[in-house]
């Protein structure tokens, strides 16, 4: 018969030591304390440590000295205390029960972007947290540039109002608030699909083409009308699409060197790919334009309407399924089935009143730079002009970030 394995000393009501050291942080200084508690032979149950600005704050949750000897414990502190001193650090050692507390129902990440954070938004949201009944169990940095941006672990208080509270409280300080259910789902979002106008690139395509037809600011008025989710979009587009009638359909180059990528596009992409993540588009624009951003940034997927084209120039029509608002959700779905991604674990960003159904059929709809009617309709909104920090969403820093970029000597963005 096989000997059992030895079972843990510890349990919620036996006594366990909070060993704490701080000071001036350098190499050796994890090892030097385990080394000064190994000689006491205690079991290590939990260890937290955090670097700050070069300062140190390294705990250990351990049980008490092995065998219960008289001055065992006495001898453990007075060593920790002699070590530290030696190390020119502080040292507190606190006795108490059992292991930290579990979380509670109803986990969820928060992370919050601010371009600056200030204290003043962080004092807020964290009340805010505390009124709805949450707890924060950790908070760590997941980038300092090109915004600061933060994540709380919290538990107590389901997503859906935690979600609500804090989306409230975000818009009086200025800052972005995501909320998003804790498990292994948030990591498992395998394909993200976006839309292009506004959000992968900068521009309306549209307009580019009507400003080479000279009816850009007709065109213009009617787009907003549509984003607003003022007017139907097949309606709109027929009516816009219309004022093309005639140009000449070798401008379709021109337009396609004045497109000009949202700031982070390249390293959202890059950095997807390289974590395995499948990328679509879905616009209500051309494949004319998207055709060409696939062949640029090696995307996977691609859905947009196409301009028709006769004898050289364009007709004023579009050709085949028009993409609009259930389109893109349509296509969101045949996306999924082709990659073999479940729709909960989809990520879909838009701007757009046509991006909506998209937004509510992905497992996690981000609303980015979006337009009133969508922020308030999406899980997340994130008002900052940098794609890329979706990625923050994700639980993705900006150190793994660089880190992959040094390692494939990929230039910054």
């Amino acid at each position: 018969m096989n000997p059992m394995p030895p079972q843990p000393r510890t349990a919620e009501d036996e006594r366990t030591l909070l060993v704490k050291v701080f000071g001036k942080d350098r190499p050796g200084i994890t090892t030097g304390l385990f080394a000064t508690l190994a000689a006491f032979d205690v079991d290590v149950i939990d260890i937290e440590q955090v670097v700050t600005r070069g300062r140190i704050t390294l705990c250990a949750l351990v049980t008490p000295p092995a065998g219960g000897a008289p001055g065992a414990e006495g001898g453990l502190r007075s060593t920790v205390h002699r070590w530290a001193e030696e190390q020119k650090l502080q040292a507190e050692i606190i006795s108490g029960t059992g292991d930290n507390r579990p979380r509670r129902e109803g986990r969820s990440h928060v992370t919050v972007l601010g371009h600056p954070l200030t204290a003043a938004a962080v004092s807020a949201l964290t009340a805010r947290v505390a009124e709805a009944g949450g707890n924060i169990d950790r908070v760590f940095r997941l980038a300092k540039y090109p915004v600061t941006a933060v994540e709380l672990a919290v538990s107590g208080v389901a997503p859906e109002l935690l979600r609500a509270e804090l989306a409230r409280e975000a818009a009086v300080q200025r800052v972005d608030v995501a909320v998003v259910s804790a498990g292994l789902e948030r990591r498992a979002k395998r394909l993200v699909v976006m839309d292009v106008d506004s959000t992968l690139i900068q521009d309306e395509v549209i307009e580019l083409f009507a400003a080479h037809a000279g009816c850009e600011a007709e065109v213009a008025q009617v787009t907003a009308a549509a984003m607003r989710g003022e007017l139907d979009f097949a309606e709109s587009l027929r009516a816009r699409v219309a004022l093309l009638a005639g140009l000449d359909a070798g401008v379709v180059e021109k337009v396609r060197t004045e497109v000009r990528l949202t700031p982070g596009a390249r390293t959202l992409i890059r950095t997807l790919q390289r974590l395995g993540y499948q990328v679509a588009v879905v616009s209500g624009g051309f494949t004319q334009v998207t055709d060409y951003l696939v062949e640029l940034l090696g995307l996977d997927f691609a859905a947009a309407n196409t301009l028709e084209v006769e004898n050289g120039r364009f007709t004023g029509r579009v050709t085949g399924e028009i993409v609009d608002r259930a389109g893109k959700a349509r296509w969101l779905t045949r996306f999924a089935a082709q990659a073999r991604v479940p729709l909960e674990q989809t990520v879909a960003i838009g701007d757009g009143a046509n991006d909506l159904d998209m937004l509510n059929t992905a497992g996690l709809g981000v609303a980015f730079n979006a337009k009133p009617v969508v922020r308030e309709a999406a899980d997340t909104a994130v008002n900052v002009p940098f794609l890329d920090t979706v990625l923050y969403l994700l639980g993705i820093t900006r150190e793994e970030v660089e880190a992959a970029d040094e390692l494939h000597g990929t230039p910054s963005e």
